[in-house]
């Protein structure tokens, strides 16, 4: 795959930046994933030119692509360090993926859609980044491989299955969207202990819900 990326897509994603650090995104190393990953290759080229706009935008199986804004707040919270192991929970289409593998992650992520899962095995290989992809229910997280520095859920769920805290390692967090189905707020937890863990509430935000057998019943 020959990457098509011009001086401009370059010269829209620094603006894109300089709007995400206005709404108060600054982890240094999340913008400049950003700035590096070019998000319209993951747009029918028809949308490219609305791909560096802050907004999301359909990606087929009635999933989007979330906000940039909305991807670089998530990251943002995992206070990602390179080398770390983290679960992503809905690959979707491999955009966050990519922007965690930027920033060194080592990723395993996951996608239940099978029309999307190998569209985004394919984006993110021929851009040269490196996950484990798994196609299954990511409610229940991939307990074949914890446990993770951090876990990353990229739809909402209506609470938070205790099944994903047990994956990750003492110290670990997991960024998790909870609320219905209209909205959602977006939950930290750091794991302190085997059996603790604490529990932050932040800003609202709207997702696509999560689904399997931990999730929507």
């Amino acid at each position: 795959m020959i990457v098509n990326d011009t001086y401009r897509h370059q010269g829209l994603r620094k603006r894109l930046v300089e709007n995400l650090l206005q709404k108060g995104i600054s982890d240094t190393h999340v913008l400049a994933a950003i700035e590096k990953v070019p998000r319209h290759l993951f747009f029918d080229p028809i949308f490219a030119e609305q791909a560096y706009q802050d907004k999301a935008f359909p990606i087929g199986c009635g999933q989007t692509i979330s906000h940039p804004y909305t991807v670089a707040y998530q990251t943002e919270l995992l206070n990602l360090k390179k080398g770390e192991k983290v679960l992503e929970i809905g690959t979707g289409s491999g955009y966050q993926t990519c922007i965690l593998a930027e920033m060194g992650a080592k990723i395993y992520t996951i996608e239940r859609q099978k029309e999307l899962f190998n569209k985004a095995k394919t984006m993110v290989h021929n851009l040269k980044y490196t996950a484990r992809f798994f196609c299954s229910d990511g409610s229940i997280g991939l307990k074949s491989f914890a446990p993770y520095h951090k876990i990353i859920v990229t739809a909402g769920a209506p609470v938070i299955p205790q099944i994903l805290i047990d994956q990750l390692h003492i110290g670990g967090m997991l960024v998790i969207p909870v609320g219905n189905q209209q909205e959602q707020k977006m939950i930290s937890i750091l794991k302190t202990s085997e059996l603790e863990y604490e529990k932050t509430e932040l800003a609202p935000f709207k997702f696509v819900p999560l689904i399997g057998e931990e999730a929507w019943k």
